[in-house]
């Protein structure tokens, strides 16, 4: 990727690893793409938890990616005009970012800017993870942890539009509720019940909590179950009974997306468009958009993602 000379944008910089203070708004050079590259005009960009972990200095940015923040966008295609939406490596806390043509989708019909920015990174991860990974089918069930974040609200309308059943835990009875009215079969207040006391005969559960939930998880999996990772907000260490995993023929899986090839995310998003793009044109998935903030109040951003009441997407507008 080069540089212009003359054009500049306004872009997020993490001043040095720490709270959200530590984000300030700079000038920086607007980046040209490469010809295997598009340049985006950004309307919207969707605020992730991998970002607040950058912030922290936890999750830099593979080699060669810019750091400026940012996972995901929606906008213009500077030159033609056409409205698209896109997962990329980083760059989307933005006025421009470049994006690798395999990997931004048409802005589903019906839907403004600030809708499709909180769908790449949910949509991609649940289709990776649930789909791809876990190989989820029609009427098997399916539980989530984080029922109520970006990821479980997508994870929710995704497995239901594919005729499964749904099972979420999260933090509270509001939480819960939520869930329910997206199309969850069954919701756990995991503050005041032990999921693994009260499920069984799971098919695949999508955990990002990690730690001593994967013990749990392992329990409620049916014989043949799948077992998939995308985060470790509760540790990332796990204890389990390896004679379990044995008996019951479990798959333990799971995945990043930030330092996939664009190849393989290319074939990702084949994936998408040919079946979740009907689902969301239909009206089967929706996103679940909780607040949006301008682009210079980013820190207030990583404020509300951090302080978890949030249900649905947090999404920033240059």
């Amino acid at each position: 990727m080069t540089l212009q000379t003359q054009q500049m944008m306004k872009a997020a910089h993490i001043r040095y690893p720490g709270g959200p203070e530590v984000i300030e708004i700079k000038e920086f050079y607007t980046p040209t793409p490469d010809p295997d590259e598009v340049l985006v005009r950004i309307h919207a960009a969707g605020v992730n938890r991998p970002d607040l972990l950058q912030r922290l200095g936890k999750y830099p940015p593979p080699p060669g990616v810019t750091d400026i923040p940012g996972l995901e966008i929606a906008g213009e295609i500077v030159g033609t005009g056409e409205k698209v939406c896109a997962l990329i490596s980083g760059g989307g806390y933005a006025e421009y970012a470049v994006v690798p043509k395999g990997q931004y989708l048409p802005i589903p019909h019906g839907l403004t800017a600030i809708e499709a920015a909180a769908l790449p990174e949910a949509v991609f991860t649940v289709w990776n993870n649930v789909f791809v990974r876990g190989a989820l089918k029609p009427g098997e069930t399916l539980l989530v942890h984080g029922g109520s974040s970006g990821i479980g609200t997508t994870a929710i309308q995704m497995a239901k539009a594919h005729g499964a059943k749904v099972i979420v835990t999260a933090g509270s009875d509001e939480k819960c509720a939520a869930c329910l009215k997206l199309g969850a079969n069954q919701a756990v207040n995991y503050k005041t019940q032990d999921f693994s006391k009260v499920l069984s005969g799971i098919d695949v559960v999508l955990d990002m909590v990690g730690g001593n939930y994967v013990g749990k998880n392992i329990e409620v999996l049916r014989d043949g179950g799948r077992h998939v990772s995308i985060a470790s907000m509760g540790g990332t260490k796990a204890e389990i009974d390896i004679r379990t995993i044995m008996q019951k023929r479990l798959v333990l899986t799971g995945s990043t997306l930030r330092n996939r090839p664009v190849a393989e995310k290319t074939a990702l998003a084949q994936g998408i468009r040919e079946t979740v793009w009907p689902w969301i044109e239909t009206g089967k998935v929706k996103p679940a958009i909780f607040k949006t903030f301008p682009l210079d109040q980013v820190a207030k951003a990583h404020e509300a993602l951090e302080k978890g009441d949030h249900i649905g997407k947090i999404v920033l507008i240059p």
